[in-house]
């Protein structure tokens, strides 16, 4: 089963069903994953493809836990949803046991959670803006992080306004 939506400002998207069960969270912040571990080659692996996103700068979040890289927008890059983004021009930031904080069009995000892939931030309903702000869940498998960088394309789109090709 696929779980699809179209938003605007957002790559069309569907999203299998996550076959992993859900980890656990905390359920304020830090908002983290509870005894989950990254798999290395598969968070280089995102690294990689999210350092090719036109002007996106890596470098340590201005917004997470220490350790955790940012994935910042360039000044010369619009932001078309100023409102989503949590703090300076960083659109998602990846965490060290894998996940990801991300900030989604909302019907994107709804479709992430519906299919298994992420959870909404505990604040996701504290600001108006934030209605997409969710975490990722660590991905395990290559077929897994193919989704994971799905979302995260998914979430530059919706700041920038600038659709990615899809890879």
């Amino acid at each position: 089963m696929l779980v699809m939506v179209a938003p605007a400002l957002a790559q069309d998207s569907a999203f299998p069903m996550r076959e992993a069960p859900r980890p656990e969270t905390t359920n304020g912040v830090p908002h983290v994953q509870i005894d989950v571990q990254a798999i290395p080659e598969l968070s280089e692996e995102m690294l990689r493809q999210v350092a090719e996103f036109p002007g996106v700068v890596l470098g340590a979040t201005r917004v997470s836990l220490p350790g955790a890289v940012g994935f910042q927008l360039g000044s010369d890059v619009p932001i078309a949803q100023p409102q989503a983004i949590v703090g300076g021009r960083e659109f998602a930031h990846l965490h060290p046991d894998g996940s990801l904080h991300a900030s989604l069009h909302p019907d994107t995000a709804r479709a992430a959670i519906d299919a298994g892939w992420a959870v909404a931030h505990p604040w996701a309903d504290q600001r108006a803006g934030w209605e997409g702000f969710v975490m990722i869940y660590t991905p395990t498998t290559e077929a897994e992080l193919d989704v994971v960088l799905k979302l995260v394309r998914g979430s530059y789109s919706f700041i920038t306004g600038e659709l990615l090709p899809e890879t």
